[in-house]
């Protein structure tokens, strides 16, 4: 009986590796050059948002440069000042390649980020930063475009004093507005940067 047992797993092993021989001799292309997968992410699109003096901000205002965008807000003790500041510092490393990027920083709280508070906010990390906020519904439209996740967390002892929990990816654009590529929080700047000049 185990002997069966032990002949009928082989043989299952030895089908599924016949099959999956089977299938890449089938979809190779003929001439032996590589499958190539094509395809668009679908993170990132169009968002009307709000910066500095209250002017309205497009996506479409960026296009022939690339944006690094990261999504957070002011009010964060520790995941957004120490990933705007990776960002900060991948950007001093990369020269004069830097000049081809605009970092943008997204707010996920638009009652407590005015445009001024997102201005003054920006500047800690440089000055090249743009800071946007912009009604609720805009900011949702922004976030859902780009896949991110938040969720606002009271604090029932202070409700002023609330915090928004969220994800923490910072997303490279193309020239177009198509998304390139995504930087993960704890990347340190030297990766981000050796990343980044790959893809310019």
């Amino acid at each position: 009986m185990k002997s069966r047992l032990i002949s009928f797993i082989i043989a299952g092993f030895l089908i599924g590796a016949l099959t999956g021989a089977a299938i890449l001799v089938l979809t190779a292309p003929r001439d032996g050059r590589p499958i190539e997968i094509s395809g668009k992410a679908l993170v990132g699109g169009p968002f009307s948002l709000v910066g500095e003096g209250g002017k309205t901000v497009t996506d479409a205002d960026f296009r022939g440069r690339y944006m690094l965008v990261f999504f957070g807000f002011t009010h964060c003790p520790d995941i957004c000042p120490a990933e705007l500041q990776v960002m900060a510092q991948a950007l001093d490393q990369l020269g004069d390649k830097a000049s081809k990027v605009v970092p943008i920083f997204i707010t996920l709280d638009p009652e407590r980020d005015t445009p001024e508070a997102m201005a003054n906010y920006v500047k800690s990390f440089g000055p090249n930063f743009v800071g946007l906020t912009g009604s609720p519904e805009a900011v949702a439209a922004a976030a859902k475009a780009y896949r991110v996740s938040y969720a606002k967390v009271e604090n029932k002892a202070s409700p002023a004093d609330y915090s928004v929990d969220h994800s923490a990816l910072a997303y490279l654009m193309d020239p177009d507005g198509n998304y390139l590529t995504h930087f993960p929080y704890g990347m340190t700047s030297e990766e981000m940067a050796e990343k980044l000049a790959r893809l310019l």
